[in-house]
């Protein structure tokens, strides 16, 4: 097992018992810990003790920890899972995984189907791994929600395109989620061709029966990066992007729900209006792209009335945007712009990296920004940590922050809550 800290917070706990990145909990509580899980319940109670391993000695040091209720220990761990990430054995026809270069980092190839950090992080599994060990500890746990990566109800064309045997067992794996009452939320992605259209809908109305359980429903279109070795897979357009809104609020307007939701793409694809905020509920699946656009124009709106006639010094700011964040910055910038003395310029970076048909900002990388601003310095860049790996300044090229405003001669911004203008408008406006 290796539950190895990666940091300590000042003034914690942990950093008065003199603990360091590096170190491992071996036990809690004489309890050897399989995931944050274990970590999690076996440190609720006020005291309890450590077992650690120190990183530069090895010597083994039990800490009794005595905490009020409210207290945290104060340590982020390397992984979330301390026995290894429960690998996917799916081979879906969509992985993005198998669509990347073979000159990235090791991590970026590692493909995860991990209840674990679907419970944890929002992650999607597939369910088609579960042992029944597994099982039982969602059950006497009570894990969720759990986010699980559907696609179809149709078990042979879940197969099909999953790559896997047990994949068309996923109505029974519903069956016994239901059963123990664990909420999920579902993801469909969608591929022309396969799951759209008549299967489309036969997938939603099957999942609606689940409705005790299934808090909510995303559509995405599959992704298709230059790398893909065939072209057996058609990407979603215009025409595919309207028929499929049309079914999704046809589907909700019959069960009177927003029970579906559909990622931003598919609306500006078609040039479509984003939905307003009732559409989205909860915002459960937000990092799949559902509602990113509908929840920044409305952050921005909040703010849009306070923002200053004038700012003291002259300033210029440029915008690193994907194609995808258009439809909420290119109102941002404009009414920025009304401001004296600032000036935004947007800045719209194609994905050349993973190829043109990639438009969204988590998958632009450095060379990417570099490529677009070559011949330009002492820039004052803006852009959203959602393009960096996470806790990092690294890209997904491995290009980072320092390297990309070492080359442009340029200073770069980082914006850490990318569902939010608040540093933004404070960065810009002087708040």
């Amino acid at each position: 097992m290796r539950a190895i800290i990666s940091e300590v917070k000042p003034n914690s706990i942990a950093w008065e018992f003199e603990l360091e990145a590096g170190d491992k909990i071996i036990k809690v509580n004489d309890k050897e810990l399989l995931d944050l899980i274990d970590f999690n319940f076996e440190t609720t109670s006020n005291e309890y003790t450590l077992t650690v391993e120190k990183k530069d000695t090895g010597e083994i040091e039990v800490l009794e920890i005595e905490k009020d209720d409210d207290e945290e220990l104060g340590i982020v761990f390397e992984s979330a899972v301390f026995d290894g990430v429960k690998r996917c054995l799916n081979k879906c026809i969509f992985c993005f995984v198998d669509q990347q270069p073979h000159n990235l980092r090791k991590t970026l190839y590692i493909k995860d189907d991990d209840y674990r950090l679907s419970y944890l992080q929002g992650t999607y599994v597939t369910l088609t791994n579960l042992k029944q060990e597994d099982k039982e500890r969602i059950e006497k746990l009570n894990l969720g929600p759990l986010y699980v990566s559907v696609h179809t109800t149709n078990g042979e064309l879940r197969k099909k395109m999953l790559n896997n045997k047990n994949a068309y067992k996923i109505l029974n794996e519903l069956d016994w989620l239901k059963k123990i009452n664990i909420p999920i939320h579902c993801q469909i992605v969608l591929c022309p061709g396969y799951n759209d259209n008549q299967e489309l809908i036969k997938t939603l109305n099957d999942l609606y029966k689940y409705k005790k359980i299934v808090k909510s429903v995303a559509i995405v279109p599959v992704g298709i990066t230059k790398y893909r070795q065939n072209n057996d897979l058609k990407k979603v357009d215009y025409n595919v992007a309207k028929r499929t809104i049309e079914i999704v609020n046809d589907f909700n307007l019959t069960k009177k729900t927003n029970f579906a939701q559909l990622s931003d793409e598919f609306f500006i694809l078609t040039h479509s209006d984003i939905p307003d905020k009732k559409y989205y509920k909860h915002y459960a699946q937000l990092d799949d792209g559902v509602g990113t656009t509908r929840i920044i124009l409305d952050d921005f709106a909040k703010y849009e009335k306070k923002l200053p006639k004038k700012i003291k010094k002259e300033k210029t700011f440029h915008f690193i945007l994907s194609k995808s964040s258009l439809k909420a910055f290119d109102i941002i910038v404009k009414r920025l712009n009304q401001i004296e003395n600032l000036n935004v310029v947007k800045v719209i970076v194609e994905c050349k990296f993973f190829g043109d048909d990639i438009n969204v900002s988590g998958l632009i990388v450095g060379n990417d920004i570099l490529k677009t601003l070559k011949n330009q310095e002492n820039l004052n860049i803006v852009l959203p940590s959602i393009m960096l790996k996470p806790y990092t300044t690294s890209f997904l090229d491995d290009m980072t922050v320092e390297d990309l405003e070492e080359k442009l001669n340029s200073k770069i911004h980082i914006i850490k809550d990318f569902y939010s203008v608040s540093e933004i408008i404070k960065l810009c406006c002087e708040f």
